[in-house]
């Protein structure tokens, strides 16, 4: 990848995505991670819809973490895995009120010692909630970084050090939200919208159905 390619991505992603938002909807810091948590194999839209029920419901985390596992489970069952993640939502309530003084904490090794949280869960929150540079790897990022030649790799963690190393660290958490939104509503898995790309020159043809 030259650095007129990478300038010519970053400028187009600008074009098309200039002021990137996370689009899980969030009003208290904790209910971020718990969103992010839930959205790991499904979608924000969805997540958005029983997070929307789940948040009402229980306005606390301390009411969070009493909550009933059974309902838990029954609010937050159309996401799929819900039993896994029913357990993660009262295991990181409490965590956060028995550990954390009910706050969200600032680091990886903080983050990541809690239920259902892994290092793009932390990465997300790190970079959404406190600005701190990050560069989060989901099945998007995977995708549009092996489409743009950015990376040959399907390893998370060697994708985000690869696309560190290529981009300036003031840029990594708006680059991950427009990496994202590129592959969520043009650079599709199926279908992708390449027919007024200004990408397609230098894209991966080989990677177009992965």
């Amino acid at each position: 990848m030259t650095k007129k390619n990478t300038l010519k991505i970053e400028e187009y992603l600008d074009f098309l995505f200039k002021n990137p938002k996370c689009e899980l909807n969030y009003s208290k810091d904790y209910e971020l991670l718990i969103a992010v948590m839930l959205s790991a194999q499904t979608t924000d839209k969805g997540v958005n819809k029983v997070t929307k029920v789940l948040f009402s419901k229980y306005d606390t985390l301390e009411k969070l973490s009493k909550a009933p596992l059974n309902d838990i489970k029954q609010i937050i069952k159309p996401i799929g895995n819900y039993n896994k993640k029913a357990l993660n939502v009262k295991n990181i309530s409490k965590d956060l009120i028995e550990r954390f003084n009910s706050k969200v904490p600032r680091t990886h090794l903080e983050l990541e010692s809690m239920s259902g949280v892994g290092r793009k869960t932390a990465n997300v929150v790190l970079g959404e909630l406190y600005d701190i540079p990050s560069l989060a790897v989901d099945t998007h990022v995977i995708r549009v970084s092996n489409r743009l030649r950015l990376v040959n790799s399907s390893n998370p963690l060697e994708i985000e050090n690869k696309l560190k190393k290529i981009f300036k660290k003031e840029n990594w958490n708006k680059l991950h939200k427009q990496l994202v939104l590129f592959g969520r509503y043009k650079c599709k898995a199926i279908k992708p919208d390449c027919s007024d790309c200004k990408l397609e020159d230098f894209c991966n043809k080989d990677y177009i159905k992965k």
